[in-house]
């Protein structure tokens, strides 16, 4: 099955009682039982709800994986990722990441006794030298959030199984329509659902995918046992979003070269960061690995002054100031004061997170009325 029928069809079927075509919203807390402990499958909506189910399948299958676990927001799937180690074990993580990510690390697992290390992955053998035999987990992002890092994923799934370690990765922002890390060897695949996969910016949800049964039931439990799971509603918005997927990624990656090649020859912006130039760092690996480079795009001001990162910023029409990103409207957003601001502006310039970055997502509206928003807001300056 070819991804754009995946997503009209895959984990989805008629309602078996009525027909209808779309997979109905159960909301229901509970199920009635014939007989204690006789049920069809389900019992309590916060284990099994059928419109939650309909949508783990789908999300499974459009990452090519045999299980999908839905939780209530990104950050409650990897919480409940981070809740398969012990006290003592370490994990390996790219040193650019999202701020959420990097906060629940620091400020909720570490006390617990879980040790991370923050590395650059632009060549994935140098960090062999961070593996002992208290390595659990190496956690990638690709590309990265926000510098548009790209991470050779095959490389790491070697690595991870020559050491008997689990492999996870963000697959967020590229999405199942531009990367499949499951099929490049790893071991697990996260994704923000509120982003692209929701597309619409009125959904919170996270969503992990793996083939492993056991990973699986291992993190059923999780997913059981702490509760971070998704209402009926929010699965049956995200299965709708999901239906134009496709379509919506053809238009980001359209755009997002559009606006990236701009922005390049402005005269008042300095770096541009997008995986699709041939000269950003590991180009080839990102051509090998994805199919199209995404509506993500970070740029930096000349002169790294945050107050003009500021004032552009304010003065952008179509692209919204706001938090998050994926959805069918462009967002711009300031990391080092918003998205990021949990990790240390030290640590943040090491990756070159400067004050002046803005980070797009840029959405499916025509192309050249971004570009003149952009142009006025960059006149300003």
């Amino acid at each position: 099955m070819k991804f754009g029928t995946k997503v009209i069809h895959a984990g989805v079927a008629p309602d078996p009682t009525t027909g209808a075509i779309m997979t109905p919203i159960f909301q229901t807390s509970t199920y009635v039982q014939k007989s204690p402990g006789q049920h069809k499958g389900f019992e309590y909506s916060r284990t099994h709800n059928p419109t939650r189910d309909a949508l783990q399948k789908s999300i499974a299958a459009l990452e090519n994986g045999k299980h999908g676990l839905c939780f209530s927001s990104g950050m409650g799937a990897i919480d409940a990722l981070i809740k398969l180690l012990s006290p003592g074990d370490e994990v390996i993580s790219t040193n650019d990441l999202y701020g959420g990510t990097y906060r629940i690390f620091t400020k909720v697992f570490a006390k617990y006794g879980i040790k991370f290390h923050f590395v650059s992955m632009d060549d994935p053998a140098s960090i062999e030298k961070y593996i002992n035999d208290k390595t659990r987990l190496i956690w990638a992002e690709t590309p990265t959030n926000p510098m548009m890092n790209i991470i050779d994923i095959k490389a790491l799934a070697a690595i991870a199984g020559k050491h008997d370690l689990l492999l996870g990765v963000d697959n967020t922002f590229a999405t199942p329509y531009l990367q499949n890390p499951l099929d490049l060897g790893a071991d697990l695949v996260m994704h923000s659902v509120t982003k692209y996969l929701a597309g619409h910016s009125d959904v919170v949800m996270g969503a992990l995918v793996v083939n492993d049964d056991r990973l699986a039931e291992d993190l059923a439990f999780i997913q059981n046992s702490c509760g971070a799971t998704p209402g009926p509603q929010d699965c049956f918005l995200v299965l709708r979003g999901i239906k134009t997927l496709h379509l919506r990624m053809e238009r980001h990656c359209q755009n997002g070269k559009t606006i990236a090649g701009y922005l390049r020859h402005h005269p008042k912006v300095d770096k541009v960061y997008w995986p699709g130039f041939e000269d950003h760092p590991n180009h080839d690996i990102a051509a090998k690995q994805m199919r199209d480079f995404g509506g993500m795009i970070s740029f930096s001001i000349v002169g790294d002054k945050q107050e003009d990162a500021k004032k552009v910023l304010e003065n952008l029409h179509y692209f919204s100031l706001a938090e998050s990103l994926g959805g069918v409207e462009s967002l711009c957003g300031h990391p080092a004061s918003m998205t990021h601001a949990s990790i240390p502006k030290v640590e943040r310039e090491k990756v070159g997170l400067t004050d002046s970055l803005i980070r797009l997502s840029v959405g499916v509206e025509d192309a050249e009325d971004l570009k003149n928003d952009l142009a006025a807001a960059l006149e300003l300056i």
